[in-house]
């Protein structure tokens, strides 16, 4: 509601100034400057200021009426607000004379503009509803004079209760008539024509920079105008329109892929569906990216889109899924009340996408509205059909979808400084030789686990043990490949039973490096141990979860093994990257082997037990004896 009371004043505030420029009627001028000079031409200066800011910083003075003279302190207080790169267009439209009444109280002069049955008149008293019955009168020549008021009165109601339609059609009939361009506004916002016919003209905004959201209403200037005292005629007519301007937003996240069961580690800045700023995965883990933008306001032909394009962008370590790339319009910002939906198998293709590189070996995406998509971006009756302020998909929120794996390999960043993925929206309007950018970054965290093996009197076989590897958390068997080069295990992937896991095993200097999980808490099962030496009597468990504070800079990570905190370390540079534990293996309760020193100790207590026996027996038997007799 706020942005729509905004809009409404904003018109309103157009719709005074077209007020004050364009009422021409005349009062106590002398005989000399009563009549028009035909002789003379005219001039039409214009300066363009950034309403939406001023209105923002409390720059803006309500007060301030334009009289078409030229007004240095207006043109100081909103230096800082200039728009460059709009154009204006202007077409005369209308003769002008001035009329003079004789009644019995005496004579009226008044101001008149003269319409004759040509395709510009016609077309545009057709847009404002007007016929020869709204003229003051019609000559001889079917040439119909209207006054002043009626003109601006007519324009006023139009553009209130069918904004766009106005707009368009008064576009439309400048630019399909000939009309003629005004340089584009220079840093100042300034631009300015002369030598110019007497006569009424209808100038319209034809093209606009990336951040102008609502153009200028259409506006008539009459050459001459009387000044605002009424006593004089001015030639050279200053104006200060203004424009409402704004961005489009962007913001892009990411979530785990509900196939691999992942969570999204309570984070607190979720926008939709478990999405985030942030996420953890494992490598081989499928990621799912979304994209959110809000489309600047349309309001007219002038404000079209003319370019909005994505270039997505992923680190290394992540790689593309491909053809599954999904754009939906919604209503809201909740992105609940779906309008449409584009896929990369329509018939008719709304966008296309192509794969490329970047620095470091990253790869892009780059996501084109074609043609089509842009024309309903811009057409669209979907949303506001019986509105007169928007059209196309304007202020829509337009949602990307798309999916990637997190890379097996070297190339994954484990720890604080992650794997980040940017997205850069560039748009423009009609003026294509202004365009802007947005760009938003989602980061994919993944992790890693060093085991350190020792042996307690340090000579035991580390190649011997080995491990498997549960993800408690999520309920499966880690996956992993050794690469040889590099001594460590990158994770590919999950598995169900038991049977599936990958056996862990310390090959060089006593480690197992594991790379590539997502921070959960997993139980580490030895399964194998050197002979002689005693296998872990329980898991052994690692939990571990990262905490960002305030932005992904301040990342902490917080672990544990079997209770017992423990520090992260670095990786590659990394910080908090890696959670390290140490196991030992204690040696076991063996038996003397042959030939050891004690060997004849068995045989002693052999025939000690042997010899106890007997003569157990022996007592047991003479008892019975004895029972007997």
């Amino acid at each position: 509601m706020k942005n729509l009371f905004k809009r409404f004043g904003a018109i309103a505030m157009i719709l005074a100034i077209l007020c004050s420029m364009t009422v021409v009627g005349v009062s106590a001028a002398t005989a000399e400057t009563a009549v028009i000079d035909d002789s003379r031409t005219g001039s039409i200066t214009l300066y363009k200021y950034d309403m939406t800011s001023a209105i923002e910083e409390d720059a803006w003075d309500d007060s301030f009426v334009s009289t078409g003279l030229p007004d240095a302190a207006v043109e100081q207080l909103y230096a800082p607000y200039a728009i460059e790169g709009v154009e204006y267009t202007y077409l005369r439209v209308a003769d002008v004379i001035t009329y003079t009444d004789e009644t019995n109280t005496g004579k009226t002069v008044r101001v008149l503009y003269g319409f004759d049955s040509n395709t510009v008149s016609n077309t545009l008293l057709d847009a404002l509803a007007l016929d020869d019955g709204d003229s003051y009168f019609m000559d001889d020549n079917d040439v119909m004079w209207f006054e002043s008021d009626t003109l601006i009165s007519a324009l006023a109601s139009n553009l209130i209760t069918r904004e766009t339609e106005t707009k368009n059609a008064l576009e439309e009939l400048v630019t399909d008539n000939s009309g003629t361009a005004m340089p584009k506004t220079n840093e100042n916002g300034r631009s300015s024509v002369d030598d110019l016919d007497l006569g009424l003209y209808l100038i319209v905004e034809t093209r606009v920079p990336e951040n102008v959201t609502n153009t200028t209403a259409p506006f008539f200037v009459s050459l001459p105008m009387t000044t605002l005292d009424g006593d004089d005629w001015n030639y050279d007519v200053t104006i200060y329109p203004k424009n409402l301007t704004g961005e489009p937003t962007l913001s892009k996240a990411v979530r785990e892929s509900a196939d691999d069961t992942g969570n999204n580690n309570g984070s607190t800045d979720d926008i939709t569906d478990g999405y985030s700023g942030y996420t953890s995965a494992s490598e081989g883990d499928v990621v799912e990216y979304q994209i959110i933008s809000k489309l600047p306001t349309i309001t007219s032909d002038a404000t079209k889109l003319s370019v909005y394009t994505f270039v997505d962008t992923l680190s290394k370590g992540i790689e593309y899924n491909k053809n599954d790339v999904k754009i939906e319009w919604f209503t809201d910002e909740e992105c609940t009340d779906l309008l449409a939906t584009w896929t990369e198998n329509d018939d008719t293709a709304k966008f296309t996408v192509a794969y490329g590189t970047a620095a470091n070996d990253a790869t892009t995406m780059t996501i084109t509205m074609t043609a089509a998509g842009l024309n309903e971006i811009n057409t669209s009756n979907a949303v506001y059909a019986n509105s007169p302020l928007y059209r196309g998909y304007s202020d829509c929120y337009l949602r990307i979808t798309y999916a990637a794996t997190l890379n097996s390999s070297a190339d994954t960043v484990l720890g604080k400084d992650g794997n980040p993925n940017s997205v850069t929206l560039t748009w423009q309007r009609t003026n294509t030789e202004y365009w802007d950018t947005l760009t938003s970054n989602a980061k994919v965290y993944t992790f890693g686990i060093e085991l350190t093996k020792t042996f307690s009197d340090g000579e035991g076989d580390p190649t011997e043990v080995e491990f498997i590897v549960h993800n408690d958390t999520d309920d499966y068997w880690l996956v992993a490949e050794y690469d040889e080069d590099d001594e460590v295990y990158y994770v590919t992937g999950h598995a169900e039973d038991e049977e599936d896991a990958t056996h862990f095993i310390p090959y060089t200097d006593s480690h197992i490096v594991i790379k590539g999980v997502e921070d959960d808490t997993f139980s580490m099962t030895e399964i194998a141990t050197d002979d002689d030496y005693v296998l872990l009597t329980e898991p052994i468990e690692v939990d571990f979860t990262y905490v960002i504070m305030r932005a992904p800079s301040n990342m902490r990570v917080l672990a544990t093994v079997n209770d017992t905190s423990v520090t992260a370390i670095a990786d590659n540079g990394s910080a908090v990257a890696i959670i390290p534990l140490t196991v030992v293996n204690t040696k076991g309760f063996d038996l003397p082997q042959t030939g050891d020193n004690g060997v004849w100790m068995y045989g002693a207590v052999g025939i000690a037990l042997m010899a106890g026996a007997l003569i157990a027996i022996i007592v047991a038997a003479g008892k019975k004896k004895s029972e007997r007799c």
